[in-house]
């Protein structure tokens, strides 16, 4: 089986909500679609992420490391939260992320892993 990145994203068009009740139920949502996919054996990993304001890039490649705040990307649209699922093909990870999408009340994103090169 592929393993797939389902990624949500945020964006000033589908911000995280502020209302208390929303989030609360997103979380509800979200917690049931984890535990669907754990007892279907599908589940690799997953978790949501703090706000990109909290992020430090660390830049190794030129000598001493330096680092910096807030995120790489100095995009509108950032990433909020993902699943590392396990489906037979994109048609499965595709229904998959509709579920995700609806549970979690956004977009997501599906990227194939890259395959392993043979040793």
């Amino acid at each position: 089986m592929t393993q797939y990145l389902l990624s949500v994203w945020h964006s000033p068009d589908n911000p995280i909500p502020d209302d208390p009740a929303v989030m609360q139920k997103a979380f509800e949502q979200v917690d049931a679609f984890n535990a669907e996919i754990q007892a279907q054996g599908i589940w690799v990993f997953g978790g949501g992420l703090h706000d990109p304001s909290s992020a430090t890039v660390v830049r190794a490649t030129e000598g001493d490391p330096v680092m910096t705040d807030g995120p790489f990307a100095e995009t509108k649209e950032q990433i909020g939260g993902f699943w590392i699922i396990e489906a037979p093909d994109l048609d499965a990870a595709l229904a998959l992320a509709v579920r995700a999408s609806a549970a979690c009340m956004g977009p997501v994103e599906v990227r194939p892993f890259q395959d392993e090169p043979a040793s």
